[in-house]
């Protein structure tokens, strides 16, 4: 049974097999709201009723932002400042065409859109509207990103991306979970079973994404990783062209997006609840397409993980919060509250701002040596300096 269709067809109705048991049928003002598909399927207006994000920063962890698109006017906090080799560094990722910005842009407006015109019902809006974007650019080195979200206020942090495992990936999501952060990542969009990061780090809800008919997408990669499903094809967006213009793309980044946004909702009803029992509420409410039932999945599955989300049941259904660290796997080690070696915040919780460096060396004795070499140097240069001209410099 196709979601879409039969919400448009029967507003209101009872589906079996469809994302949700009911749906709203607000009416649209134009297209790219029409189709909007998950808002439909999620009952969006009812779920509003209950929380809207409001209160709640997600961090979205990107390439750019377009802080002045229509649909996101007010949405954007402040940011760091990376510098402009973060942008260069993100550039070099590009496709023909693409805009640095597209991609953050468009994630955002999944997760907390307004929507413009009379109303807001027109463009983009996100399932969590009234929730805050903290947009941090990720380009340059995301554990760095990951711990200035953490460390500025971030309720949940959304990675839409993969990229190689550095020495800092786990453990700077380690320590933003630490923090209270639910840490939210995709698992990708090359229908492997490879393990990718951040999403294959301790912690991290893993999303991959659903169709209208709440079968897994065929381009999910699948693996242990995968914790969840969510919208995630044929879905509208917000895009960095201009103030005014979308897209309609697919993959585990949309899909995580909504997960994102749940998580928010969540967070906004249930403030005290850690990240585990966040995690919790959405596990213990996913649901499956009557096709799977049928199958008798055993659960985690490494195509559905725990099914689709179904924000109106988590937000709620009577779910004891269960223990802090929930259904997923959680970091077993302690979390360190320090950066990479070498690695400084651009723009520290207490103010200042300083410029972001990458490590040249990590672990204890490798710097530590690295260290003294560079002091043995410095004073040899100094004494040369002062021999020659009588004056130390620097």
């Amino acid at each position: 049974m196709r979601v879409t269709r039969t919400l448009r067809a029967t507003v209101g109705a009872a589906l079996t097999g469809a994302l949700l048991l009911t749906a709203s049928g607000t009416a649209s003002a134009d297209q790219v709201r029409k189709g909007q598909w998950p808002l439909e399927a999620f009952g969006a207006e009812q779920l509003w009723k209950e929380a809207t994000g409001k209160g709640v920063k997600v961090a979205v962890l990107d390439g750019g932002f377009r802080v002045t698109h229509q649909d996101l006017k007010g949405q954007f906090l402040p940011g760091p400042d990376f510098g402009k080799e973060t942008e260069k560094a993100g550039a070099k990722a590009l496709e023909p065409g693409e805009n640095i910005r597209d991609h953050g842009t468009a994630m955002s407006s999944i997760i907390a859109g307004h929507g413009h015109g009379p109303g807001g019902l027109a463009g983009v809006k996100g399932l969590a509207p009234d929730a805050k974007i903290l947009p941090v650019p990720e380009y340059k080195n995301s554990g760095v990103a990951t711990r200035w979200a953490a460390d500025h206020g971030a309720d949940v942090i959304n990675m839409s991306y993969a990229e190689d495992k550095t020495m800092d990936t786990c453990d700077s999501i380690n320590y933003a979970i630490s923090k209270g952060v639910v840490v939210v990542a995709s698992v990708g969009n090359e229908a492997v079973s490879d393990r990718q990061y951040p999403v294959g780090c301790p912690g991290v809800i893993g999303v991959g994404a659903v169709d209208e008919y709440g079968e897994s997408a065929e381009f999910n990669n699948y693996n242990s990783d995968t914790d969840l499903l969510a919208p995630g094809v044929k879905i509208p967006s917000a895009t960095a062209k201009s103030d005014s213009d979308y897209q309609t793309r697919e993959g585990s980044s949309q899909a995580t997006a909504y997960v994102s946004a749940a998580a928010a909702l969540l967070k906004e009803k249930f403030p005290d609840l850690t990240p585990g029992q966040i995690a919790n509420r959405l596990v213990k409410t996913a649901g499956l397409a009557q096709a799977e039932k049928d199958k008798h999945l055993k659960l985690p599955d490494v195509h559905y993980g725990y099914g689709y989300i179904q924000p109106g049941p988590a937000l709620r259904k009577d779910i004891p919060p269960g223990p802090k660290e929930g259904p997923l796997p959680m970091p077993k080690k302690k979390a360190s509250a320090q950066l990479d070696v070498g690695e400084q915040d651009p723009n520290p919780p207490m103010g200042g701002k300083e410029t972001l460096q990458r490590g040249l060396l990590y672990g204890g004795i490798g710097f530590g040596a690295l260290l003294v070499i560079g002091i043995v140097v410095a004073v040899i240069a100094v004494r040369r300096r002062k021999d020659a001209s009588g004056q130390a410099w620097g």
